[in-house]
């Protein structure tokens, strides 16, 4: 089985990574976990207001990041058992995963759920959602634990 797992730097990604290790064997299961640097927002403006961010210092962290996360991800889903890929792109997250998951081809998406509710989702948009609605194939939505 081919499961793709999407990350970000949350409490529902690692739950993902969790529901992984509990639900799926090891042996035969192939694993990449993709973790989408979301593109900068253009800002009109903001030497005008006496601040000039530095956009690829900024990239830079983003990147260096995400290395960690998926470090971490894959070190976790690596002792478990798991042959592991993992890949970091930049885009829009949910056109980045369903993308990812017709290339390569993937059996299962998984990803966490961010509980977002109507508005928020209205205004934010749902990656969960989206990717659940127009992937190539089955998904898992994983919430994390309540505290």
């Amino acid at each position: 089985m081919r499961i793709l797992v999407a990350i970000d730097d949350s409490a529902f990604s690692e739950a993902v990574v969790q529901a992984v290790i509990t639900q799926a064997p090891p042996k035969g299961s192939e694993v990449r976990v993709l973790h989408v640097i979301e593109p900068l927002p253009a800002i009109y403006g903001g030497a005008e207001w006496g601040y000039v961010m530095d956009w690829q210092a900024v990239t830079r962290e983003q990147r260096k990041q995400a290395e960690g996360l998926m470090a971490r991800a894959a070190q976790t889903l690596r002792a478990a058992g798991f042959q592991i890929t993992t890949a970091i792109e930049e885009g829009i997250p949910k056109a980045v995963i369903l993308d990812a998951a017709s290339k390569w081809p993937a059996d299962l998406i998984m990803l966490g759920s961010h509980g977002r509710r109507a508005l928020d989702r209205f205004l934010l948009g749902s990656v969960s959602e989206a990717v659940a609605r127009h992937a190539p194939c089955s998904v898992q939505i994983v919430r994390a634990a309540k505290r």
